[in-house]
C-alpha cells in the first residue's frame, strides 16, 4: 500500500443516490413558489431543471473531491492528501492510531462501500482528531483496519479458541429496556420540535394553521379528558421511537475480542464496525440512567485513551460498548472487557463497595432543602411579577410538589456513593440521575487531586480525584473521609502519594510506608498532588 491510492469511484453513484435529500426539499419549495399561472409543462420543466442542476452540482463536487484526494499507507505512516481549493497533506504515525470505525449506510452498503474513520492521538478537537477515507471498498476497508491495528502484542495472544466466542451478542429481549429513557416521555413533543424548523422553511407554519387553532380550542374547552389523551399519545410516540431507534442502531450487535483488540459491530440499516486496541483501555464504566436503573438495566462504556473529543458529540457514542441490557449481563461484559473481576457489581460472592460517611448524606439533604427553598422563592416572585392569581400559593406549592422527589434523589445519591480497590482496579460509584460505576486501571493513574470545599470542610469530607490520560481525564471519589480517601489513594498507586503524606504523631520528616493501614492526613488540604 506504499503507492498513492484514490478513493473508490463508486462514490459517484452513492452521491447521486443521496442527492435526493437535497432534491426533494428543492422540488417542494418550487411547487409552492412557482407562479400559479404557469402551465403544467412549464412548471414541470422548471422543477426538472432545478433537480438536474442540483444533481449535476453534487456529482461535479464529488468528482473534483475524488480527483484531488489520495491516500497511502507506508511502514510507519498513514498519509492523506485532500482539498479542492486549499490543498492539505496530513500524515499520521501508525503508532498514533487509536481506533478504526467502519460505517456503511444502506446506499453505500448496497454498493459495497464503507467510510473509514481513523481516530488519532492528535491534540485537536472535532474532525481534526480524525482521518476520514470516504469511501473505500468494503474489502479494502477491512484490510486497512486489520493492518492499522496489527500489533506485535496482539500476536502474543496466539491461537486461543476461546477468543472466538463473542463477549456479547444482541438479545432481542433487551428491547424492553429501550423505552426507559427521558426521551420517551418527550417523544411526540421532540418530533414536533424537530419537524417545525424544516416545515417552517418550506412555508408550513404548524402554529398558525387552522388545524392548530382548532386543536388549541379543543384543549382549552375540554382540558381534563384531552390533556391526558395528548400526554398518552406523546408517550406512545416516544415508545415507538425508542423501539425503532434501538432496533436500527443496535440490530446485529456483536462485541468480540480479537488478538490485542476489541471489535464492536452493530446497525440494522447503517452498519458500523468499531475497533479499539486493548492496550488503550484504562478501565470500564457501568452507566445507569435513572429510568434504566429502575428497570434493572445498564450500559457498558470503555475508558480508553485517544477517543474523539466531546465537542463532536460522538465521544460517548464511540466509547459505548453495549446497548441497554440487564445489569447482571452488563456487569459480566464489563468484567470480561476489563479482563478481571472487581467489586461493586452486585455479583454473588463478590464484595460490595465501601459506603461513604453519613456526612455525605447530610450534605446532599441540606443542599436539596436549600435549593428547594430558593426555587420556591423564585416561583413566588415570578408569579407576583406576572400578576398570576394567588402568587403566594406558589411559595408552598413548589416545595410540596418538588421536595419529596428531590429528597428521594438526594438520599438515593448518598446510598449510591461507594469505592473499593480491586486486584487491578480502583472502583468508584456516584450519581442518582445517572449513576456511574467506574473501574479504573490503577496502572493508568498518573496523579491525584484532593479538593475540599468550604461545606465539605465543615462536615469533615474531601473529594479524591484520580487523574488519567483516558476517558473524562479524571474520576472522583466524592465526599469521603479524609483519612480513608488519602489511604485509598496511597494504596491504589503505591509510592505516588507518599511524599505528601505523614503519619499522625510522627516527626516532620517521617514518611508513611506505602503498605501501612494507618489513617493519614495530608500536608495541605487541597491541590494537585
Amino acid at each position: 500500500m506504499t503507492a498513492w491510492r484514490p478513493l473508490h469511484r463508486r462514490s459517484l453513484a452513492a452521491s447521486a443516490a443521496m442527492s435526493t435529500a437535497i432534491v426533494v426539499p428543492v422540488v417542494v419549495v418550487l411547487i409552492r413558489v412557482l407562479p400559479r399561472d404557469w402551465t403544467v409543462p412549464a412548471r414541470a420543466g422548471a422543477i426538472a431543471g432545478a433537480a438536474a442542476l442540483v444533481l449535476a452540482g453534487v456529482l461535479v463536487f464529488d468528482l473534483l473531491r475524488l480527483r484531488t484526494t489520495a491516500w497511502r499507507l507506508t511502514g510507519e505512516r498513514l498519509e492523506l492528501r485532500s482539498g479542492i481549493v486549499f490543498r492539505e497533506h496530513r500524515s499520521v504515525p501508525r503508532d498514533r492510531v487509536r481506533s478504526v470505525d467502519l460505517t456503511s449506510d444502506p446506499v453505500r452498503r448496497a454498493l459495497g462501500l464503507a467510510v473509514v474513520k481513523i481516530g488519532t492521538a492528535e491534540h485537536t478537537s472535532g474532525e481534526r482528531s480524525m482521518l476520514t477515507l470516504d469511501p473505500l471498498s468494503r474489502r479494502d476497508a477491512e484490510e486497512l483496519r486489520g493492518i492499522l491495528l496489527l500489533r506485535q502484542a496482539g500476536q502474543e495472544h496466539g491461537d486461543d479458541p476461546s477468543r472466538d466466542a463473542p463477549l456479547a451478542e444482541l438479545d432481542w429481549s433487551w428491547l424492553r429496556l429501550a423505552p426507559l429513557t427521558v426521551w420517551t416521555v418527550a417523544g411526540g413533543a421532540l418530533i414536533l420540535g424537530i419537524a417545525y424548523k424544516p416545515l417552517d422553511a418550506l412555508g408550513f407554519d404548524l402554529f398558525e394553521s387552522g388545524a392548530a387553532a382548532q386543536l388549541w380550542d379543543w384543549v382549552t374547552t375540554r382540558p381534563w379528558p384531552v390533556i391526558p389523551l395528548l400526554l398518552a399519545l406523546n408517550v406512545l410516540v416516544g415508545l415507538a421511537g425508542a423501539v425503532v431507534t434501538f432496533a436500527t442502531a443496535w440490530g446485529r450487535y456483536r462485541l468480540e475480542r480479537e488478538p490485542g483488540r476489541l471489535r464492536l459491530s452493530r446497525g440494522l440499516l447503517t452498519a458500523r464496525s468499531l475497533t479499539l486496541e486493548e492496550r488503550r483501555l484504562r478501565g470500564v464504566e457501568l452507566v445507569e440512567p435513572l429510568l434504566l436503573r429502575l428497570g434493572g438495566g445498564a450500559r457498558v462504556k470503555a475508558v480508553a485513551a485517544g477517543l474523539r473529543k466531546k465537542e463532536e458529540n460522538e465521544a460517548d457514542e464511540v466509547a459505548m460498548l453495549t446497548p441497554p441490557m440487564p445489569r447482571a449481563t452488563a456487569g459480566r461484559v464489563a468484567e470480561q472487557v476489563a479482563g478481571t473481576a472487581f467489586p461493586g457489581l452486585g455479583s454473588p460472592g463478590r464484595p460490595g463497595l465501601r459506603p461513604h460517611p453519613r456526612a455525605a448524606r447530610t450534605r446532599r439533604l441540606r443542599a436539596t432543602v436549600v435549593s428547594t427553598a430558593v426555587l420556591a422563592a423564585v416561583a413566588a416572585a415570578a408569579a407576583r411579577s406576572w400578576s398570576l392569581p394567588a402568587p403566594w400559593t406558589w411559595s408552598w406549592a413548589v416545595p410540596v410538589l418538588a421536595l419529596p422527589v428531590t429528597l428521594w434523589l438526594a438520599a438515593d445519591a448518598a446510598r449510591g456513593l461507594g469505592h473499593a480497590l480491586g486486584e487491578r482496579h480502583l472502583v468508584t460509584r456516584a450519581g442518582a440521575i445517572v449513576r456511574r460505576t467506574v473501574a479504573l486501571d490503577r496502572g493508568g493513574v498518573v496523579g491525584w487531586t484532593v479538593t475540599e470545599s468550604y461545606f465539605q470542610r465543615r462536615l469533615g469530607l474531601i473529594t479524591v480525584s484520580a487523574t488519567t490520560a483516558a476517558g473524562d481525564g479524571h474520576y472522583d471519589v466524592l465526599d469521603v473521609d479524609p483519612g480513608e480517601g488519602l489511604d485509598l489513594a496511597a494504596r491504589a498507586v503505591p509510592g505516588l502519594l507518599d511524599p505528601f503524606l505523614r503519619t499522625p504523631g510522627a516527626g516532620p520528616g517521617a514518611r508513611r510506608p506505602a503498605h501501612a493501614d494507618a489513617v493519614t492526613t495530608a500536608d495541605r488540604p487541597a491541590g494537585r498532588l
